[in-house]
């Protein structure tokens, strides 16, 4: 079974989905992006899935569950590199990905959790090195 990689970038983990995802790897994704958000104490997470070309209602309803767990974890989600016909398929779908940010790339993403977290008067989102540099 493939196992998509979790990175850690300062209090931010990414996750670039470069695999077509199937029931059982995206399971294991939530699983381990959970487990992640925990060991980390991150509060960001980005999912890029512009290498994913379909997104069924499975896939919709496990990033809605992702944003949702990661919610509870306190890490925001931001969802970056949606195609054109993946939104289309969504609404088609009638799936409205409650609670789930997008954004169209990575620096937009990581703009959207720096005022998420100035907002919420947590601190300043930090990408730096974790030895501060």
């Amino acid at each position: 079974m493939d196992r998509v990689p979790v990175l850690k970038i300062g209090d931010i983990l990414l996750v670039s989905i470069q695999i077509d995802l199937d029931d059982q790897t995206a399971m294991q994704l939530q699983e381990d992006l959970s487990d992640r958000i925990v060991e980390t104490g991150a509060h960001g997470v980005v999912i890029d899935i512009s290498a994913l070309e379909i997104v069924d209602s499975f896939i919709g309803r496990m990033l809605s569950t992702i944003a949702a767990v990661s919610r509870v974890l306190d890490a925001e989600t931001v969802v970056v590199g949606m195609r054109p016909a993946v939104a289309i398929t969504l609404v088609e779908l009638g799936l409205s990905l409650n609670g789930v940010r997008t954004a169209l790339n990575v620096d937009k993403a990581l703009e959207i959790l720096a005022e998420v977290r100035r907002i919420h008067g947590v601190g300043v989102l930090s990408i730096a090195d974790d030895d501060g540099a």
